[in-house]
């Protein structure tokens, strides 16, 4: 399989695979994306899909002492996902979580803010809500945003990926309505591998691109 030049280029393709529906198309449609590394990906499928863009805030919990190893998640509504495996398998109680998770919701508070600013997530309920990510490894992050967005009575829930680990993906089919991911590689190891290029999105291109993404919605 190739790889994607960049996460633009993932959007771009992954916008034009979604469109092929066309009842995810337009205001009945709202794309939701998994900062930071989401962004880039989400403003493609936005355009594509000519619906409403915005951030939707989840932070990894990571374990203490290896923080790229998700343990869990939490995502705006007070949602939060443990990894049970992970979790016994390195002997982690329920203390340390809570520590990790207690951290983790002041950087969710101030990433809402930054993000989204005064603009406030679009209603969802009755709406078909597009989750966007750069990629799904283990998928804590994506799980707790399909929760989160569940409590808001949206029409469907569909997962959108570039990339993502089989065995998560066909998970997350059964907690989401749909899941669209262009490549399954048998041999999954790492997003940032199926990427030519890979690096860091920052707050600067994040608030960028959402700004870009309000203002085409405004203007239509």
């Amino acid at each position: 399989m190739e790889r994607f030049k960049d996460r633009r280029e993932a959007g771009r393709l992954l916008g034009s695979e979604l469109r092929r529906d066309p009842s995810i198309r337009g205001d009945s449609t709202v794309v939701l994306a998994l900062p930071r590394g989401g962004v880039p990906v989400a403003y493609g499928v936005a355009r594509a899909l000519h619906a409403p863009l915005a951030a939707f805030v989840v932070r990894k919990l990571g374990v203490p002492w290896h923080p790229e190893l998700a343990m869990g998640a939490i995502a705006s509504g007070g949602v939060r996902i443990v990894n049970d495996e992970v979790a016994q398998a390195l002997g982690i109680g329920p203390d340390i979580i809570d520590r990790v998770a207690e951290r983790e919701s002041r950087e969710l508070a101030r990433r809402e803010a930054l993000y989204n600013g005064s603009r406030s997530v679009p209603p969802l309920a009755g709406r078909t809500v597009v989750l966007v990510d750069d990629g799904l490894a283990t998928g804590s992050t994506m799980r707790a945003a399909v929760q989160a967005v569940k409590q808001q009575h949206p029409g469907r829930v569909i997962v959108a990926v570039p990339v993502g680990a089989p065995d998560t993906c066909a998970q997350l089919a059964r907690e989401a309505d749909d899941v669209a991911c262009l490549r399954q590689p048998a041999a999954f190891n790492a997003v940032g591998s199926w990427y030519e290029v890979f690096d860091q999105t920052s707050d600067a291109e994040v608030r960028e691109l959402l700004d870009a993404a309000s203002q085409a919605t405004a203007v239509r």
